[in-house]
């Protein structure tokens, strides 16, 4: 609801399973609360239905698609296949970014399949994003701000081999962001300690106007298991954002839902939780992208460390800071720390533990307390609708009538005794003042029109009683209004482009299987849940490259890289150990497990 108040024009929303998340579920009941207040404001709702399944939950994976639709669900998001061989209800389907849409032909034919959204990989770039638009007519979501995945989504298996929780099953232990040792190919450790396949956050907010352009219709932002502040404040930057772009170009672009938010407070996405911020691979690969000192949240810049003084800190634009706030560095060591300031006295800022730092260490803010503090007050963003108002006289009492932004209306009658006010000062700004009191309404008198044949009294009690009532009528025909969109899947036989499936198509049921043969998939492996084969399996496939974030890159940092690493590198934390291929052709790096084969490719031949 918070999301919805600062601006969202759709809430994606884990149900009690199936979701890529289990600890993000929501009863049914809540999320058709959700739905109801969602479409006051014509915003959508999806739930995350993008698990793989297995044989014996397809029948509730059934049921629970139609409990969604009962409660009034826009659509649901989906992984598996499988689910497009059920009996549906007429609800919308999309293709989770873990279903890994990242070419045109795969996008298209799931278009012709009748998924109506595409949420697209994240690696993908403009030029990538503008061939898969012009190549079907299907709605193209993107991730715009928050985590990323450091693999392509769908195929990373690091989780379950290494504990059988399965991140395609929503139980991801996020083996990415543990701390590992760098080996080369001679058994020498590079690097001691450091989290080498931690990467920073995704911030892709100034380009919004170039991926409308080039054919996204939503952004995506990752909220899953994030607080309040983060919700509101991602949701409120980016809602500024793409209000100014729509503002600009009003006649070729227009709002997907109603209302406007107004705001107590300046959104920054520096002032909630991030790792640091990268475009990823949007403009191609240009800059590191790696987050190796801490897993944990960066924050804000705020200066760098002047002095160590007495039991305190001169840190430069200390006067950003306040009690309370978290603090965030780099030691000597390359390793995140963290401390809380305990008071600020004159420029000194004292932390509850003095940790010895160099002169010039740079000094993040990853705990706001004051902007916490505001972002938690629910009047923070508050979100609503515009409406005119004209209150006229009847032969019996009086009428209000109300209009909204998108031509709703309703009135309502009041009988009452006509009495001419003895004091007429005054008495038509007082009748407005009392129609505009719209307070914990969803509504804010934009015009209120007072059509009187003279001055009548009229106690503000029946103004009051007359706005409510109507306000109240208006919201309930807003919801029972509400036109969701249907589309009733049908099966279809149109060819799938390659014949051959391996288990990175997370083929985990029946259903699924019968999907991928009607569309002509002579093979089919099963997913790799089903048929691990312990140490020797590869276990994700990432656009991120160790060797680039050495500077050792073959391809883009030849002329600067020095020496050749010594292959094959292997990543060691505790008694787990990977081994990483380089595939530099399509510029993309695979981790294995320890007892794996496979050749390694020079880039230099």
């Amino acid at each position: 609801m918070a999301a919805i108040n600062a601006g969202a024009d759709a809430v994606y929303i884990g149900a009690p399973l199936f979701g890529a998340r289990t600890n993000a579920t929501n009863s049914v009941k809540d999320i058709a609360e959700m739905v109801r207040y969602a479409h006051l404001f014509k915003a959508k709702v999806f739930v995350t239905v993008n698990t793989i399944l297995y044989d014996n939950e397809l029948e509730a994976c059934r049921r629970l698609i139609w409990e969604l639709y009962d409660i009034g669900v826009d659509a649901v998001i989906i992984q598996d296949m499988g689910i497009l061989e059920m009996e549906l209800p007429p609800i919308a389907i999309h293709a989770s970014t873990q279903a890994n849409n990242r070419d045109a032909n795969h996008v298209k034919f799931l278009a012709d399949a009748g998924i109506r959204r595409v949420v697209l990989a994240r690696e993908l770039n403009l030029d990538q994003i503008k061939d898969i638009h012009k190549a079907t007519d299907a709605e193209l979501e993107f991730f715009v701000t928050g985590a990323l995945c450091v693999s392509f989504s769908g195929n990373c298996y690091m989780s379950v081999a290494n504990g059988e929780r399965s991140a395609n099953r929503g139980s991801c232990a996020q083996n990415c962001r543990l701390p590992y040792r760098l080996i080369d190919g001679n058994g020498e450790t590079l690097i001691e300690s450091s989290h080498l396949l931690s990467i920073k956050d995704l911030n892709l907010s100034d380009e919004l106007p170039n991926m409308i352009k080039a054919g996204i219709s939503s952004f995506k932002i990752e909220g899953r298991l994030k607080d309040l502040v983060y919700v509101k404040n991602n949701t409120s930057y980016l809602r500024k954002k793409l209000d100014a772009f729509l503002e600009a170009n009003p006649k070729e672009y227009q709002k997907a839902s109603s209302g406007r938010t107004f705001y107590n407070f300046e959104p920054s996405l520096e002032r909630s939780f991030n790792r640091g911020y990268t475009d990823y691979f949007v403009n191609q690969r240009k800059e590191k992208i790696g987050s190796w000192e801490s897993p944990k949240s960066k924050g804000q810049y705020i200066g760098k460390l002047l002095e160590i003084k007495a039991n305190g800190y001169r840190i430069e634009n200390y006067e950003l800071l306040n009690n309370g706030d978290g603090l965030y560095f780099v030691n000597e060591h390359g390793e995140g720390e963290g401390v809380q300031v305990n008071l600020i006295v004159n420029d000194l800022v004292v932390p509850n533990n003095l940790k010895p730092l160099p002169i010039g260490t740079e000094i993040y803010r990853n705990h706001d307390a004051e902007f916490n503090r505001m972002l938690e007050n629910e009047n923070s963003a508050v979100r609503k609708i515009g409406v005119k108002m004209c209150f006229s006289e009847t032969e019996t009492g009086f009428l209000l009538e109300v209009v909204d932004e998108d031509g709703h209306t309703c009135s309502t009658n009041i009988e009452t005794a006509k009495e001419s006010a003895k004091n007429t000062n005054g008495l038509i700004e007082n009748i407005k003042k009392n129609l505009s009191k719209t307070g914990n309404t969803p509504f804010i008198a934009d015009e209120i029109e007072i059509n009187f044949s003279q001055h009548w009294f009229l106690p503000n009690s029946k103004i009051n009683e007359i706005r409510r009532a109507t306000l109240e009528q208006l919201a309930e025909i807003r919801i029972r209004d509400y036109q969701r969109e249907e589309h009733q899947l049908l099966k279809t036989e149109h060819p799938y482009p390659v014949q051959s499936l391996d288990f990175t198509y997370n083929i985990s049921n029946k259903l699924a299987r019968a999907f991928y043969k009607r569309h002509g998939v002579t093979e089919m492996e099963k997913a790799f849940e089903l048929q691990w084969d312990a140490g020797k399996s590869r276990v994700m496939v990432t656009k991120y490259c160790v060797k680039y974030e050495l500077g050792k890159c073959p391809r883009y940092q030849r002329s600067t890289m020095g020496e050749k690493l010594a292959e094959p590198l292997t990543l060691k934390h505790g008694e787990i150990e990977y081994k990483l291929k380089f595939n530099c052709k399509p510029c993309e790096m695979e981790i294995w497990e320890k007892d794996a084969e496979f050749e390694l490719e020079d880039i230099f031949d």
